[in-house]
């Protein structure tokens, strides 16, 4: 008798600890679900190339002082304003469970994917990861030109 009480207080235990998890995220996914604007820095960079010799793919990590911010954000419409170094650029916008991505196609080939997490920081920052998918055949200083991930955080302006 005392076994199937200690399996019952088990059951109950495993079934209301996701439901207590689960009430908790909602409250800042639905914060991050309903952001207008966010600024985001990214610290860290992972860069990738091919090998010319063997074409092998191959990837480096540095320091990145990136940053790129977001405005007139409406995930309802899915639409949004990028404001980076090269003015602004209407983009796409999805929130899906707990993220929201902000997307990027650009006539020229290029896609960058911004994807902000509601799993925050200490400072109540969102953590989020910044991908370019581009590669030319030249690389020129200052610009992109091989794949790179950049991963940071971003705050709700």
């Amino acid at each position: 008798m005392v076994r199937l009480s200690a399996f019952r207080v088990l059951v109950i235990r495993s079934v209301a600890a996701p439901a207590v998890t689960a009430s908790a995220q909602t409250g800042v996914a639905q914060r991050l679900a309903h952001v207008n604007s966010v600024a985001c820095t990214f610290r860290a960079v992972a860069k990738g190339d091919w090998n010319k010799q063997t074409g092998e793919p191959q990837g480096e990590v540095s320091r990145s002082d990136f940053s790129v911010g977001f405005e007139q954000i409406n995930a309802d419409e899915g639409t949004a304003v990028a404001v980076g170094r090269f003015g602004p650029s209407d983009i796409i916008v999805r929130f899906a469970v707990s993220t929201l991505h902000l997307v990027q196609s650009f006539n020229e080939g290029p896609l960058y994917v911004t994807s902000i997490f509601s799993d925050e920081t200490p400072d109540r920052h969102f953590k989020a990861v910044h991908t370019r998918h581009e590669f030319t055949t030249v690389s020129l200083p200052g610009f992109t030109s091989r794949p790179e991930q950049y991963y940071g955080t971003c705050e709700i302006k």
